[in-house]
């Protein structure tokens, strides 16, 4: 039962942050609320305190992998943005997607510093 109800925790944390990532990723293209950032990063820890240690390893695979790919997504498109400049009836869609990929970082970074450490700590248990 408290299994169930971790996990459950973690979950909408997760589904709540990815939302609220995107929707703040798409409204707000160069300046976002410190306060909503705040509430991504706390819901970023949460998630990352919740993963089940069985499932530390396939978390961590798949956050490095969205973390890794969403830093080169932004450095990528703020080249073209910066040199091109990319929109669709007049909404820039290149910010738009910097703005996403980075507030889907201030979600990911911190579940994954968590596990990580967890992870290590569950290593060195004698």
């Amino acid at each position: 039962m408290i299994r169930a109800k971790e996990n459950s925790i973690g979950a909408w944390a997760f589904l709540i942050g990815i939302i609220l990532a995107v929707i703040v990723g798409i409204f707000t293209r160069s300046y976002t609320n410190p306060i909503i950032l705040i509430i991504i990063i706390s819901l970023g820890l949460i998630v990352g305190y919740f993963v089940a240690e069985r499932d530390a390893k396939t978390f961590l695979i798949a956050s490095t992998a969205s973390v890794i790919v969403s830093f080169a997504g932004i450095q990528g498109l703020s080249t073209d943005v910066a040199l091109r400049g990319i929109s669709v009836s007049g909404v820039e869609m290149g910010k738009i997607i910097i703005s996403v990929l980075g507030s889907l970082l201030f979600l990911f970074v911190p579940a994954t510093i968590v596990v990580a450490i967890k992870t290590v700590f569950s290593i060195a248990k004698i």
